[in-house]
């Protein structure tokens, strides 16, 4: 199973160090372009890693910091809707948790009804 990071230059240099490959991206339209990419299986990612070009392929698992979720929207929760590879994954980015987001523990508990 592969793995591929979209985020900030600090979390993509640290997901490199565990062996996981990643895209930097700054704004909205960077995270557009590599989310999809990265969609598109088999498809060369510019910038990948430390700046050199890569092909990606079968990729399962796309973690993206919530900031990058934030800018891709709807075109994301599509996508997670779709049933298709790569399953996506949020993590906080460097700042931390965005204001107003939920941790998995917490929709959990709340899934399940669980408060505490």
């Amino acid at each position: 199973m592969e793995f591929f990071f979209i985020g900030d230059p600090e979390l993509v240099t640290a997901f490199r160090f565990i062996g996981i490959h990643g895209q930097v991206v700054v704004n909205a339209e960077g995270a557009l372009a590599a989310f999809r990419g990265i969609t598109r299986q088999g498809t060369e990612i510019a910038g990948a890693g430390l700046g050199q070009m890569e092909k990606i392929e079968h990729c399962h698992i796309l973690i993206v910091t919530e900031e990058v979720a934030d800018w891709l929207g709807d075109i994301l929760v599509q996508w997670q809707l779709s049933d298709q590879y790569p399953l996506v994954v949020e993590v906080p980015g460097m700042m931390g948790k965005l204001p107003g987001r939920k941790t998995l523990v917490e929709s959990i508990r709340e899934a399940i009804g669980i408060h505490v």
